[in-house]
């Protein structure tokens, strides 16, 4: 692989194609992300999902005239063409299908979240990805927000819980928690880890209240909001200094160009900063979210 990698993006139907690039291809930028840059692209879109193909024109565009990226006619031509190719899409449902035209050209690949919107083709994803020997990543930005993972490195002692409230905003073609509870989700599973037993779920008009039981013991809870301010906070409980709060979003440096740099120093080298189990143990918790929510907080198993 060249000194510099050459990153392809595959979907640009979402806000973070336009993001990703600046961060990447303008040294100008405040916050520049060394050592890649974004050289081609494939438009994709989802036409019956309105926030998919109403803004590919207008992220296709962008990328071509300001940063001279190409626009090239098929998945597979980008992956060709490139070193590293990240699955954009912002409809998580078309990824499986996005990554079965990419895989066979062997490219590490990252795949923005969700990664998919059930368990089921989350598995497909990284079964593909595996029979092709391709590293394969996906994350949510927030994972690597600055105060996020200050606080995580502040202390040793254990977290005893957490309460973390964020938007939850929801549209029909990704179901419940897919389309943006993953981030308070993500955002669970760094601060307190994997081997979660269950989750009861409860939706109102304005909010979601989500309470989940550790394999340990251990409790944590996601309040997610659809009226009012927005942005993803946290509340740790750690057993000896207590109290800790998080907000995600208080750093000058946007999450973004933390996430780049995550992907930069993992797969160009063949490995993923996320464990795959990790990942899909966040899609399952979301799946048994949203059945407790259809369920009216009945308790769902996560195992």
């Amino acid at each position: 692989m060249s000194a510099t990698v050459n990153i392809g993006l595959v979907g640009l139907d979402t806000s973070h194609v336009a993001a990703f690039t600046s961060l990447l291809n303008d040294a100008a930028a405040e916050h520049h992300v060394s050592g890649a840059r974004v050289v081609a692209a494939f438009p994709g879109g989802s036409e019956d999902f309105e926030l998919s193909w109403s803004r590919v024109e207008g992220y296709t565009a962008q990328l071509r005239d300001e940063h001279a990226v190409r626009i090239l006619d098929s998945p597979r031509a980008v992956a060709e063409a490139v070193d590293l190719v990240m699955i954009t899409a912002v409809d998580g449902r078309a990824h499986l299908d996005l990554l079965r035209q990419t895989v066979a050209c062997g490219r590490p690949t990252f795949i923005d979240k969700p990664i998919a919107t059930t368990l089921a083709d989350a598995r497909a994803i990284f079964d593909l990805a595996g029979e092709a020997g391709v590293p394969l990543m996906s994350s949510s930005s927030l994972r690597y927000a600055e105060p996020l993972v200050a606080a995580l490195q502040s202390g040793a002692d254990p977290i005893l819980s957490c309460d973390i409230q964020g938007s939850m905003s929801e549209v029909p073609t990704q179901p419940g928690l897919f389309w943006y509870g993953i981030h308070a989700v993500e955002m669970l599973v760094t601060i307190m880890g994997t081997g979660w037993r269950e989750v009861r779920a409860v939706r109102m008009e304005d909010a979601d209240m989500i309470t989940f039981v550790h394999g340990d013991g251990r409790l944590a809870s996601i309040r997610g909001i659809r009226r009012g301010a927005g942005g993803f906070t946290a509340l740790l409980h750690r057993e000896e200094a207590g109290m800790q709060f998080v907000n995600a979003y208080s750093a000058d440096r946007p999450p973004y160009a933390a996430l780049l740099e995550a992907i930069l120093r993992s797969l160009p080298h063949g490995v993923s900063d996320v464990p795959a189990e990790e990942t899909l143990e966040v899609v399952r918790l979301i799946e048994a979210a949203n059945e407790s929510r259809d369920a009216n907080g009945r308790p769902v198993a996560v195992a």
